[in-house]
């Protein structure tokens, strides 16, 4: 005889029943009244409320002035209630008793001064109500966060402390963190916050999954604490289904089980807990009665399943920990969320859908509970591997994810295959830190393949080197004098710097770098800098190119002659020191001559008695040759003006 039993503590707890009374009472009574986010997580009872008027918002500012407000059962920080006072809106509290008293310890801690450690999720907003009423409360999911806190900083095992937990945390969760707490800090306060209920609960479903073939948990998936019981249930039942109401129930969850559990989250109501039990029920009785009526065709008729099978279903449902695919027999498939995919990132909805035709692995087949756990990703990595073989023969390029790096050189997954690439093979050049490779998406071709070691090689350069010379062949194709390209600085010499325009390096000289005198090309460019280059000659032959950086729109000859005459005074920069006198650039490109003699005005042996390279000066122009495009400078002609200019004022005085 099948049966379904119920958990005695499902359904409400005392602090969810008594919120739900009071936004009741206050929806009857006939006052303006706004919910201050869901009063408890469950979809049903919010629009229940609504529905007699009582709607839901989301921030103290959507609160019309004056407009009465419910405090959920999770609870609100100080600053909400001190909002909603200066607003003048009216509180009906429903905070849960257990919650008010964490707020009380919390607030009390930091008013001594002590350090509040929350335990908790962060983004709960209970959580998120309790840290709102201390001062810089520190939250933790687990025992490894909460060690990162305490190790990192040896002042942090120093401070006087108060710890607390989420309600509805569980014993897996809170007890490590207590003890690493009593071992590592000296000054430690520590308070049991997990409420008894939500532990009673808990205990009574996972005693229950263990006696049941298939367990039904009840529950608005926003709910935490319904959601922990889901997880604590699965560990100890092999069907465990997550429901919010009893339209989702489906006579293929329990095909074949002797008996169903069922619990619910503390934000359930009672109507939906008996709605379900009924449903249940009645599937289960109807199922039995078509077993054993058809008991003998379906022996006859449907095929059995072997570990190893290759099959194809149909997808009936998808929750948070797997995915139920109706095979057609008399088990029932389902394929672990690990099992889906090579990527743990990736949602299940973003790999299948209800109503798809899938094709999976059998991992393991129970007959005596008939279920069929399936696997996807082996299947998958059984077809990838034929890929991987094929692209050697077929020398196809393939994309993957670069995972890690060692001592001869990377590893990139292909399609959920580790791919061996050596160092000389990354593109890298010898000695380079091969980690910064890490996470980037690389193109490479696979080399060699050992399926029966399961090792892979790949090239990464090879692709690499293809694709520069398409590009490469593709610039001599179209390469004309004076045309643009936008490139890459890839090196710098003494004499000039090589800058990559598309698979070609080309050379642009010192001298084509800017129209100002340089030494070194490392004043005007970097390795890596983006840069905008012009053909100025190439040899297809030779494989050569000659690029230039320099504006050849603007003529510095003309800029000079535009702004000085004979006669100006300028400050130029000295930029090379002869024997005859020094070189001095007065704008850009253009260079004047300040001869030995006009470099002071008394006689000296040689120019860098007085000027060094890099100086600025001021000084006459005294000739210009526009012909030969050669400038004249003196310093001396300039100090005997000011000479001059001084004597002329002595003599007015």
């Amino acid at each position: 005889m099948r049966e379904v039993i119920l958990a005695k503590s499902a359904g409400f707890c005392f602090g969810v029943r008594r919120a739900v009374e009071l936004a009741q009472k206050v929806a009857q009574s006939g006052q303006p009244y706004v919910m201050l986010g869901p009063v408890i997580h469950n979809d049903n009872v919010i629009a229940d409320l609504e529905a007699q008027g009582v709607t839901c918002v989301h921030s103290v500012e959507e609160v019309p002035p004056g407009c009465g407000v419910i405090i959920r059962s999770h609870g609100e920080g100080k600053a909400i209630y001190d909002k909603l006072a200066e607003k003048g809106c009216p509180i009906a509290d429903a905070t849960c008793v257990n919650v008010s008293r964490i707020h009380e310890i919390v607030r009390d801690a930091s008013q001594r001064g002590r350090q509040v450690v929350i335990i908790g999720d962060p983004d709960h907003p209970e959580v998120r109500a309790v840290a709102g009423w201390c001062e810089d409360a520190k939250i933790f999911r687990n025992q490894e966060e909460l060690s990162v806190f305490l190790v990192q900083n040896e002042e942090n095992q120093q401070k006087p402390l108060t710890m607390v937990s989420q309600t509805t945390s569980t014993d897996r969760i809170w007890t490590p963190c207590r003890e690493k707490v009593k071992k590592e800090c000296t000054n430690a306060e520590i308070f049991d916050t997990i409420c008894n209920a939500t532990c009673k609960r808990q205990s009574e479903a996972q005693s229950l999954a263990e006696r049941c073939g298939a367990m039904i948990v009840i529950g608005d998936r926003k709910s935490s604490n319904t959601t922990r019981l889901a997880e604590l249930c699965r560990a100890h039942c092999p069907l465990v289904y997550h429901i919010s109401r009893a339209e989702e129930l489906d006579r293929r969850m329990v095909s074949g089980v002797a008996s169903v559990g069922i619990t619910a989250g503390a934000s359930t109501p009672g109507w939906i807990i008996k709605e379900v039990k009924n449903k249940m029920s009645d599937e289960l009785n109807n199922a039995m009665e078509i077993e054993e009526s058809f008991a003998d065709m379906l022996e006859k008729s449907i095929k059995t399943l072997n570990t190893g099978d290759k099959v194809t279903g149909i997808v009936t449902g998808i929750t948070a920990t797997e995915v139920n695919v109706d095979l057609g027999t008399k088990h029932a498939g389902y394929i672990p969320i690990s099992e889906l995919s090579d990527d743990p990132t990736v949602k299940a909805e973003d790999v299948v859908k209800v109503g798809d035709e899938i094709e999976t692995y059998v991992m393991r087949v129970n007959d005596v509970e008939g279920v069929a756990t399936l696997s996807k990703k082996r299947l998958d990595t059984v077809k990838n591997w034929d890929t991987i073989e094929a692209a050697v023969e077929d020398k196809t390029v393939l994309e993957g994810v670069v995972t890690e790096d060692n001592k001869g050189g990377i590893v990139v997954n292909v399609k959920g295959i580790r791919v061996f690439v050596p160092a000389s093979q990354t593109g890298m050049p010898r000695g380079a830190d091969l980690s910064e490779m890490i996470k980037q998406h690389v193109k490479l071709r696979i080399t060699e393949v050992n399926r029966s070691r399961r090792r892979v090689v790949g090239s990464i350069r090879a692709v690499a080197a293809e694709e520069r010379a398409a590009k490469a062949a593709e610039v001599w194709e179209n390469i004309e004098v004076g045309k643009k390209y936008e490139g890459t600085v890839k090196s710098l010499t003494s004499y000039g710097a090589f800058v990559d325009i598309g698979g070609v390096d080309g050379m642009v000289h010192v001298s084509e770098l800017s129209w100002s005198r340089i030494k070194n090309p490392a004043e005007v460019v970097s390795v890596g800098d983006a840069v905008t280059v012009y053909v100025i000659s190439y040899d297809p032959e030779k494989k050569k190119i000659s690029l230039g950086m320099k504006d050849r729109s603007q003529d510095p000859w003309e800029k000079f002659t535009s702004t000085y005459e004979v006669g100006s005074v300028a400050n130029v920069r000295v930029v090379k020191l002869m024997t005859f006198g020094a070189f001095a650039e007065i704008v850009p490109g253009v260079d004047g001559l300040i001869h030995i003699s006009q470099i002071a005005d008394h006689r000296i042996e040689k120019p860098g008695d007085v000027l060094e390279e890099g100086q600025n000066v001021d000084v006459k122009i005294t000739d210009i040759d526009f012909d030969r495009k050669k400038v004249s400078l003196s310093i001396r002609a300039l100090l005997n003006d000011n000479a001059a200019g001084e004597g002329e004022a002595e003599d007015a005085e």
